[in-house]
Parts: C-alpha cells; sequence; structure tokens
C-alpha cells in the first residue's frame, strides 16, 4: 500500500484598486513555483496553505476559494511509493512582508497577471500550469 502524503499552498495575490499582482517563487532548483508544503498533524488542510505561505514568502494571507487538486505519486528513498496530493487555494495576501525562506526557496516576488502567467509558460511546473490558469479566472483574468 502506497503511503499518502498531502500537501497545500496557494495563488497568493494582492490587489490595489485596478492593480492585480501575483506572487510567484523561484524554488531551489530555478523553477517558477507556488508557496506551498507538507501538512502537519493538528493542522486542516487550509490551515496548512498559510502557514506554507508565511513560512516561505512572508506573506500573511486569506483563504478566499479553493482552486484545484494536484494528484501524483513519487519514489521516496525511504519509504517508496508516495501519494501526493497538493491542494491549492486562492489566498489575498493581508499583511507581512515579502522575504524569501532561503532555506526552501530562492526568492519571491510580485508580477502583473500576464507577466505571471508568461513567466509559469516559461520556466514553471508543467502541473501548475492548470492551477494558475484556474485561479486567474477567479480573479476574473483570461490567459
Amino acid at each position: 500500500m502506497a503511503r499518502k502524503e498531502i500537501s497545500a499552498g496557494g495563488v497568493v495575490y494582492m490587489k490595489k484598486q485596478e492593480d492585480l499582482r501575483i506572487q510567484l517563487i523561484l524554488d531551489r532548483y530555478g523553477k517558477v513555483s507556488l508557496a506551498k508544503g507538507k501538512m502537519e498533524p493538528g493542522e486542516t488542510i487550509e490551515e496548512t496553505a498559510l502557514r506554507e505561505i508565511e513560512e516561505e514568502t512572508g506573506i500573511l494571507g486569506e483563504v478566499i476559494s479553493p482552486v484545484d487538486i494536484i494528484a501524483y505519486t513519487y519514489q521516496n528513498p525511504v519509504h517508496g511509493e508516495v501519494n501526493k496530493e497538493v491542494h491549492y487555494y486562492l489566498v489575498e495576501a493581508k499583511g507581512g512582508h515579502l522575504k524569501p525562506q532561503v532555506e526552501e526557496i530562492n526568492e519571491v516576488s510580485w508580477y502583473d497577471s500576464q507577466e505571471a502567467w508568461s513567466r509559469q509558460q516559461k520556466s514553471g511546473y508543467r502541473n501548475n500550469d492548470t492551477i494558475l490558469r484556474k485561479a486567474l479566472l477567479l480573479l476574473g483574468v483570461n490567459v
């Protein structure tokens, strides 16, 4: 029986009047990605998403709505096959200061929606395409 692992994260956005900004991180592998991490005992999936976003990027957020779940299997050197589920939420930035957690990621920045989408297309993980597209649609942006 494969182990199950749950992670959660979010597409974090900030809106000032008509100006919409999307948060993207650059992970340790130099890929464009979204803040996410493993669930800890006693947490809800939403709490995991918000904690990971705060830890990795310094931003305090509020979950606005679920976006989607990505599921895949990977080989863990110790446990063998692991079924991984990553729950993504649309998260509005409410406070904090942008600051990358250097142990985990290389950098974190805000981009306008079109720039965020083109960066995702250029150097993001393919399974995040759907997540970012759905999140942008929830924010009224077509890509």
